[in-house]
């Protein structure tokens, strides 16, 4: 996004993935990050089988913009007519020099990486493109959220690790999460934490550990329990 005041700093390793280092954590999988994308957000919130018009994806933790290129990619693939909401939330967002070289490992996306070229330079708030309204809130998610006017469909919960990151994963927020969440709404995350499966479980989601993608061997699958009749 825009080049923030605090900007975190990255740290590109030996086979080109970016690294935290505030976190000490990848921004994506060492193997492959969009086939994670694929096991853990995609598959595990029942995309592209749940797409609709005006479906709504959110997000934490915007990262490299990843997420948001496999979605896309797999909203076109399905040929859904009509908008995909994305609304992402990002205390450290990268500069466009570094989302443009992660962006440059992933050459089956580089399309997707030119249609969505406002976006790489908008910084926040919201851009209507063809097909897609994108919205990228800024600051810590702790306040941001839970202000948030919004509803999803599907969380993508990709905050880095809870053991690095442990503001990103509190029972608070993931009861933020589950506030703003649709009736039948998903959430899924790569970790398969027990702090992370209890928080959510207490926010109101039923959870499920399932396969994990390449070196993780378990993540996190979450259906919004239906309301008390």
């Amino acid at each position: 996004m825009t080049d923030a005041d605090q900007q975190p700093a990255v740290e590109w390793r030996a086979n080109g993935v970016p690294v935290s280092r505030r976190f000490d954590d990848p921004y994506f999988s060492l193997d492959d990050g969009a086939a994670e994308t694929a096991h853990v957000f995609l598959a595990g919130n029942d995309l592209p089988g749940r797409f609709c018009d005006g479906f709504h994806i959110a997000e934490l933790g915007f990262g490299t913009g990843l997420n948001l290129l496999c979605s896309v990619q797999a909203w076109r693939a399905a040929g859904i007519s009509g908008t995909l909401h994305f609304t992402t939330f990002e205390a450290f967002p990268l500069s466009r020099s570094d989302l443009a070289t992660a962006h440059g490992l992933f050459p089956a996306l580089a399309d997707i990486v030119t249609d969505l070229a406002p976006i790489w330079s908008g910084g926040a708030g919201t851009h209507d493109l063809d097909g897609l309204r994108f919205t990228l809130i800024a600051g810590d998610a702790r306040t941001t959220l839970p202000a948030w006017r919004g509803c999803a469909d599907a969380w993508f919960l990709d905050g880095f690790a809870p053991a690095r990151n442990p503001e990103l994963w509190s029972p608070a927020l993931m009861q933020a999460v589950a506030d703003h969440t649709a009736p039948g709404g998903t959430a899924a995350t790569y970790t398969a934490a027990g702090d992370v499966r209890r928080g959510l479980s207490a926010a109101g989601f039923d959870v499920t550990r399932t396969p994990g993608y390449g070196r993780k061997r378990h993540m996190t699958r979450a259906v919004l329990r239906k309301a008390a009749p």
